[in-house]
């Protein structure tokens, strides 16, 4: 891949301040669910390299890995710093693979300094387009958006595509990579803004405020592919207008506040059954196999001016206790991160 751009200014402080998980959160984690610390800087040992930090990710799944309910992976352990990804430079190295200088996007946590070795890594930073693009467009979210589709919701030409949180930074890749497999796309997503970001810059077919429109009277007939990152109402509404051998993807649960106890609905085996639908779950971790192939179609969509992005950054370590509590609230304007170089 061609040399990066965009890459900010950082300094090296002489401490590592960390945003440790403080409480087990019930739901979406909040503010005083974190506290933030100093430490020493981490030394490393033999194969390890030091990390310091520029961006950090704010990503949905993070509220599981706070969580102690029932997840893919193990929960993050109270007064630890928090599990997330990050993109940042390599300041020190006793890895001959892993150069000083280098710019890396891996399990790099909620913290200025993190000491790893290569198991940690997802991505060398090498593509010709922004530092932070790695956190987004090449990072999770935009792998999220195109190995589920190719590899779980399979579209063809003709297809109808249907996007819940439309304008998030998995659902707006969704859309954008929906038009070029030769949807017709439709995005719901929960205010008049986000609406008008999907139709202008992410290029949706049709986009609706999920919060004041009639679902009923929005959502089109014969849906064959439901990406879908809510679940609840959304999910029940759109099982009802699925095209027979339609896909639905689950790739989040963000309408559910919580799963201790479970919560209880509408039941949805017949419009499975009837309507010979393939319902399947999705953890990006589970294609890494793919990884590189995905990021080099993604990096040459946008380079073509084909793949659109946005980007909701703050400026400090101080927002990072606060961040998924906004990110589930709706309040970012495209992928959120926070930039502590």
């Amino acid at each position: 891949m061609d040399r990066l751009t965009s890459i900010p200014a950082y300094s090296l402080p002489p401490a590592n301040r960390r945003v440790l998980l403080a409480r087990r959160p019930h739901g979406v984690p909040q503010p005083d669910d974190f506290a933030i610390d100093q430490a020493a800087i981490p030394e490393i040992g033999p194969r390890e390299f030091l990390v310091r930090n520029i961006y950090l990710s704010v990503d949905p799944a993070q509220r599981g890995w706070a969580s102690a309910e029932a997840n893919y992976s193990q929960p993050v352990r109270l007064g630890t710093p928090m599990r997330a990804l990050a993109v940042g430079v390599v300041v020190r190295s006793n890895d001959p693979e892993v150069r000083e200088g280098e710019f890396l996007y891996g399990w790099f946590g909620w913290q200025d300094y993190a000491a790893a070795d290569r198991g940690r890594i997802m991505m060398r930073c090498r593509a010709a387009v922004p530092l932070s693009a790695h956190a987004g467009l090449l990072g999770i979210n935009g792998l999220t958006a195109h190995l589920a589709m190719t590899e779980l919701g399979r579209p063809v030409a003709g297809d109808v595509l249907l996007v819940s949180t439309a304008a998030g930074s998995v659902g707006g890749f969704v859309g954008q990579i929906g038009k070029l497999l030769g949807c017709r796309t439709v995005g719901l997503t929960g205010d008049d803004v986000k609406v008008a970001l999907c139709r202008e810059r992410f290029g949706y077919d049709e986009a609706h405020n999920y919060r004041t429109a009639d679902l009923d009277a929005v959502l089109p007939d014969g849906i064959n592919v439901f990406f879908d990152n809510t679940g609840g109402a959304i999910l029940d509404a759109a099982l009802r207008r699925m095209a027979v051998g339609g896909r639905v993807v689950q790739c989040g649960t963000a309408a559910n506040q919580a799963w201790t106890p479970p919560p209880t609905g509408p039941r949805n085996e017949r419009e499975v059954l009837t309507r010979r639908l393939v319902w399947s779950g999705f953890v990006v971790m589970d294609h890494a196999v793919r990884f590189e192939d995905s990021t080099r179609q993604l990096a040459a969509w946008h380079l073509d001016g084909r793949l659109a992005y946005e980007e909701d950054i703050s400026d400090g370590i101080e927002h990072a206790p606060g961040a998924l509590a906004e990110l589930y609230a709706g309040r970012n304007q495209g992928k959120k991160l926070i930039y502590v170089g």
